[in-house]
This record gives structure tokens, sequence and C-alpha cells, in this order.
């Protein structure tokens, strides 16, 4: 087996507001920045966690472009699109290619009795029409839908393009989808990195986890990669109670992880576009105690 084009920890980068509800590029610009410094692998941006559900069409559009002129080529990114048309996610893949993405993750459609053989035209039609390779969010605990192993595995076979998955789960799942499909994807997990080593040991390629801990997230899979699984166990039990504070919800992770990823990037104010989950006092004290090691981003 060939080794993978694409590697190591993607994080998914936050999309930020000023105060008048805007998307804020300066603030993008110090979390490409913050990421880079950091030594990430590759940046990702358009997921959940970018708030995708909140944004336009144009914003959407707009935060990709921003953050591959931020990242100019030192970095490969991947880019998600969330259009809910064949037409529009083709329109969003080609923008991205066009602008310098490596690869695009497509989201399915909300269309939550769709049947695994519509859902198989969907992103194959998208993928026979993109540049750059085509990779699947499989996220059904978070998007309500979502293929089996054995839709993944039949959509690589007859769409090629198909050849990256951020198949979201417990490393139970990963190392089963992992074995099932027997190395024709490059596999990678999300869940902000709670499944970080056991993914990584048994089938994923890297991770797309938050921005808030990429540095330590990076380490960790260094350490690994180099033959040092003690350091990365150790670094690992470390941020866990972090990780799994931050990934109750989505709307959690958004309310929490990105205030400290403004505070780990020198981001002043959060501006959360509403409707949001409200900071509660004992939220941030669990937050701050489990982040209390950690300095600034990339210093």
């Amino acid at each position: 087996m060939t080794e993978p084009q694409f590697r190591g920890i993607y994080p998914m980068l936050y999309a930020w507001f000023d105060g008048t509800d805007r998307l804020d590029r300066g603030a993008n610009d110090a979390q490409v920045e913050g990421c880079i410094a950091a030594g990430v692998h590759g940046l990702a941006v358009g997921g959940l966690a970018s708030e995708c559900n909140k944004l336009t069409v144009d914003e959407r559009r707009d935060h990709a472009r921003w953050t591959l002129e931020a990242a100019a080529g030192r970095v490969p990114v991947s880019v998600t699109v969330s259009d809910n048309t064949v037409g529009g996610q083709i329109e969003s893949v080609a923008r991205a290619a066009d602008a310098g993405a490596a690869w695009a993750v497509l989201q399915p459609p909300p269309v939550k009795s769709a049947s695994e053989e519509e859902l198989i035209r969907f992103f194959g039609a998208v993928a026979d029409a993109s540049p750059i390779p085509i990779g699947i969010q499989n996220a059904p605990e978070y998007i309500g839908i979502g293929l089996s192993n054995a839709g993944l595995i039949d959509l690589n076979r007859r769409h090629r393009n198909v050849s990256i998955l951020k198949a979201e789960g417990t490393g139970l799942y990963i190392g089963r989808l992992a074995e099932d499909s027997a190395g024709v994807f490059t596999l990678f997990n999300g869940r902000n990195g709670i499944e970080l080593l056991d993914s990584l040991r048994h089938g994923c390629d890297g991770l797309i986890p938050g921005v808030e801990a990429c540095d330590v997230e990076s380490r960790i899979f260094e350490h690994l990669a180099a033959g040092r699984g003690d350091e990365a166990d150790r670094e690992f039990r470390e941020i866990l109670p972090l990780l799994h504070f931050l990934m109750h919800t989505i709307d959690h992770l958004l309310c929490y992880g990105k205030r400290l990823a403004a505070w780990r990037l020198g981001i002043d104010e959060v501006h959360d576009r509403g409707p949001a989950q409200v900071p509660h006092p004992v939220g941030m004290a669990i937050l701050n105690h489990w982040s209390r090691d950690l300095g600034k981003l990339g210093q």
C-alpha cells in the first residue's frame, strides 16, 4: 500500500465574526498563522465547527478563499462543501480547487430519508466533476444521515475520485471500516480528537480535530509516527479531559472551544452568531481548569 498523499492533523477552522456579525478576515488570518506555527500538517475549513449551517453560500466560499490565501501553499487545505444540491457542490468544489484547495469533503444533503443509492448518486455526480480528490464526511451522529461501510466502499468502486473519508466514530468503528475497505481510502477521524490514538493505531492516516489543542495533537501524531508510543500516550492522557469536555455537542464545542482558541490565538473577543449556546460560569471554570497548562498557539 502506498504512502497516503494526505496525513496528519488538519484542524477544522472556526468562523470568526466581528461586532457587526460579519465574517472577520483578520481573525481568520490570525487563526491560520497560529495553526501553521503550531506545527499542523494541514488545515480544514467549511465543516460543522466552521458553522457552515449559519453561513450563507457566499460566506462559506469567502471563508474557504481567505483560508487558502492566508495559507499560501504552506500546508495543504481541505475544503468541506455543504451545499444541498449537486450543482451547488460542484460549483463550490470548483471554486475551492481554483483557489488552491488540495482536496474537498462533501457533506450529505439534509434528507434523512434518502437511500444509500440516492446518496451514492449524489456524491458520485459531484466527484466525477471534481478536479481534486474528494472525501466524504460520514457523521450520522452529528448530521443525521450517512452511508454504511458497504455503501462507502461501493461509492469508491463506482467513483474512484472518492478516495478520502472523514468518518467520525469510535476507534472500534474506525478499525472495522479500515479492515472492510482494505486501504482504498485515506482515512481521517474527527470528534475533536477524543479517539486520536485509537484511530491512528487502527487505520487512520490523520484526524480533523478543533483548533484549540492542535499543537498538542500534532505533537502526539509525530510521537506515534516516530515510534515514541509511550510519549504519545503520556501527552494524550494529559489533554484528553479537555477534549472530552469540549466534545459534548457541536454547539458546546462552538461555545467553549472557540473561546479557548481565541485566547490561544490572541483574539480579543468572541462574537457569536446567534442562535448560539451561552457560556456558563461553571463551564468556563471547567474549561480553565483543563486548559491551564496551555499557552499561546505557536509559541
